[in-house]
């Protein structure tokens, strides 16, 4: 079957809608109190609040859409050659939620096929819903928004969210890369990609990064009318490598592409 825009992702908008109030649900009681941090087995941390919020999401689509597939965070992955894959990250920035910061989202994607059709970010603490389906321009909050049309390194406003997320190699890359840029800052997790579909920064360029992490953002950065690739420039998918530049504009994304592989070793 062809997937038919915008009929069968208007479909499946109030299913993206209801897992992130069901995620919210979760997770905004339990923001700044005391929960204990679990240290996963690749030591990243996980707290009850991100295993609540996964398991309520998998529960409504295993309820209503039984024959769709699921990659969470969390708990795993069911059904991954389904025609429609779901991927789940309930909390992306769980170091941000465990210290108070509010730049933590839920991250919704659907694939169709394995092509990502529809990407949901929500940030429970700031009140932001961003939404993006293929064929549709990007909203926040139901306001359409748009990238910037910033073209050029000198003036581009770059975000990562951690140095620590890079290898040494790939540090190198991001730091030549953010040093020829007019300003770059620290932090985002997810916000930074909601940031860049809004207009008010020009490029993200992250590594270490797993499918939840990424597949949400590619629909919200493509609707926006921005670009988003691997480091090599290839589409992201859940097989890509982990290594993602997000940029306003194409001839940015060029020049950012070029500087990343610049300074990777050959």
């Amino acid at each position: 079957m062809t997937l038919s825009i915008p009929s069968e992702l208007e479909r499946l908008l109030p299913m993206a809608h209801a897992l992130a109030d069901a995620a919210r649900g979760d997770t905004l009681p339990l923001f700044r109190t005391p929960l204990e941090v679990i240290a996963k087995l690749d030591d990243s941390p996980v707290t009850v609040a991100d295993r609540a919020a996964e398991a309520s999401m998998r529960q409504l689509l295993t309820t209503q859409l039984p024959s769709h597939g699921i990659l969470g965070e969390e708990h795993g992955r069911e059904r991954m050659d389904a025609e429609y894959l779901w991927v789940l990250d309930p909390i992306d920035g769980t170091k941000s939620f465990i210290t108070g910061s509010p730049l933590w989202g839920t991250l919704i994607a659907l694939l169709h096929r394995g092509q990502p059709v529809l990407g949901l970010v929500d940030m429970p603490v700031l009140g932001e819903r961003w939404l993006a389906a293929q064929g549709q321009v990007t909203l926040c909050n139901g306001q359409p928004v748009r990238v910037s049309t910033c073209q050029s390194l000198a003036q581009a406003r770059i975000y990562t969210t951690s140095p620590d997320a890079f290898k040494p190699a790939e540090w190198a890359a991001f730091d030549a890369l953010s040093r020829a840029c007019a300003l770059r800052r620290f932090g985002g997790d997810c916000y930074s990609y909601a940031q860049l579909a809004g207009g008010y920064i020009d490029l993200v360029a992250e590594a270490g990064l797993q499918p939840y992490d990424y597949l949400a953002m590619v629909s919200l950065v493509h609707s926006a009318g921005g670009v988003m690739t691997d480091w090599n420039g290839q589409p992201l998918g859940v097989g890509s490598d982990g290594r993602v530049l997000a940029a306003a504009t194409a001839p940015l994304h060029a020049q950012a592409l070029a500087a990343l592989r610049a300074a990777l070793p050959a």
